[in-house]
Order: C-alpha cells, then sequence, then structure tokens
C-alpha cells in the first residue's frame, strides 16, 4: 500500500480527486484505508492498476492474495518484479 501512498502525493490535489474519481471512490475513502492499513476490494484495486497506468499495481495492493485473486497474474510476476527493483536502484544512484 506504499507505493499507492507515494503515487497519491505525487500528485496535485486535483489530480488526486480526478484519480479517485476515475477509480470511482474518494480520496478520502483512499486515504483512510491507507491510514488503517485496510485491504482494498478487488475490483477497486484492478481500477487503481489501470487509472494509475500500472504505477501501482494489484500485486503491489494485495501482497498476500493476489495470486488467489488473480492467478493468471502468476506468469508476470517474474517480469514486474525484477523491473521495478532495477528502476529503484537506478532512481537512488
Amino acid at each position: 500500500m506504499e507505493e499507492l501512498r507515494i503515487f497519491l502525493n505525487s500528485l496535485s490535489s486535483d489530480e488526486q480527486r480526478m484519480f479517485a474519481c476515475e477509480c470511482g471512490t474518494s480520496i478520502g475513502y483512499l486515504r483512510k484505508a491507507l491510514s488503517k492499513g485496510q485491504v482494498l476490494g478487488a475490483s477497486l484495486c484492478v481500477l487503481i492498476e489501470r487509472a494509475s497506468n500500472g504505477e501501482v499495481t494489484r500485486q503491489q495492493l494485495r501482497p498476500f492474495d493476489w495470486m488467489n485473486i488473480w492467478p493468471e497474474l502468476e506468469d508476470t510476476k517474474t517480469l514486474t518484479q525484477p523491473l521495478s527493483r532495477s528502476l529503484i536502484h537506478e532512481n537512488q544512484a
């Protein structure tokens, strides 16, 4: 969920509201869910992934059970995780 927090913080207030609207929710709900460590619903996770253009993924939002909800993503797990780590290291250098 930290990825969602970082993503939201990178947006202006207006962009945050537009993002939440694209996800069918409110920025207040997303902030409350983040502060309480609430598990987001599967459909909301899909909408967040789409609205963020993949910057926040379903796997990041539901790290403990995404493979049970979206088993088709199992094949992409090994493709996306090393890429994300390499991008993080490049940004830190």
